[in-house]
């Protein structure tokens, strides 16, 4: 599983590392195409290789059974796919129909957190850790939280290089830990902001994800048939 995560990250993070030269050189919109043609194969395989394997190793605890673990767990769940998948993004831009741009947002829930994905994944890996408690849900989470902790610092560093002093000045006035900057003063929060019309689009990814979480054994299963499977384990 650390195998698998440490090429996400390398394909992943190190795409995000070339994008400037790339877009000089194919243009943004093509580069958009060929870094998702990389990058989504391979977290595919990733979550396949997850589900299939989510219980192994040794089951360290087991709070399935405790009375309000279920909504709980639902509910950081949601929580953190608002931070996973911010209301930043202009959804056009994701399948390259208008062209991809670089920009500095600091509104939102950019005024929580500098590096919302980061947070969600954490809450995530919380969530997830909380109900499933076997060892390998724990080396998974030490996994993705270490790509992400890292991306933190990958990302700074490459707005740094974007946009030079306006990138020092977002970054003086937003902190990486939720609400710290709000907290000691440098930032308020404006709701208003948070309301945009993707986050509707979130909404309905939980509903959905809710519903197929029935399908996960017979997903795990299905992967673990595979010929991909089979070679992975």
């Amino acid at each position: 599983m650390i195998l698998l995560l440490l090429v996400f990250a390398i394909i992943h993070s190190g795409g995000a590392a070339l994008r400037s030269r790339a877009e000089e050189r194919i243009g943004a919109r093509a580069w958009r195409l060929v870094f998702a043609a990389l990058s989504i194969p391979s977290a595919v395989v990733v979550i396949g290789y997850f589900l299939a394997h989510r219980y192994d190793g040794i089951r360290l605890w087991n709070l399935q059974g405790v009375p309000g673990m279920v909504p709980a767990v639902w509910i950081v769940t949601a929580i953190s796919f608002l931070f996973l998948y911010p209301a930043t993004y202009n959804l056009l831009e994701i399948p390259a129909v208008l062209k991809p741009q670089v920009r500095l947002y600091a509104t939102g829930i950019i005024r929580i957190s500098r590096h919302p994905q980061a947070v969600g994944q954490i809450l995530w890996c919380l969530s997830h850790a909380l109900w499933i408690g076997s060892s390998f849900m724990l080396v998974t989470c030490v996994g993705l939280i270490g790509h992400h902790l890292f991306a933190v610092w990958h990302g700074d560093r490459r707005q740094r290089a974007r946009f030079g002093e306006a990138f020092e000045t977002l970054r003086s006035e937003t902190s990486v830990v939720p609400f710290v900057a709000i907290v000691d003063g440098r930032q308020q929060l404006i709701l208003k902001e948070l309301v945009r019309p993707a986050q509707l689009g979130i909404a309905i990814a939980v509903g959905v994800f809710w519903w197929a979480h029935r399908y996960i054994p017979a997903g795990g299963m299905a992967f673990l048939h595979s010929r991909l499977g089979e070679v992975l384990s």
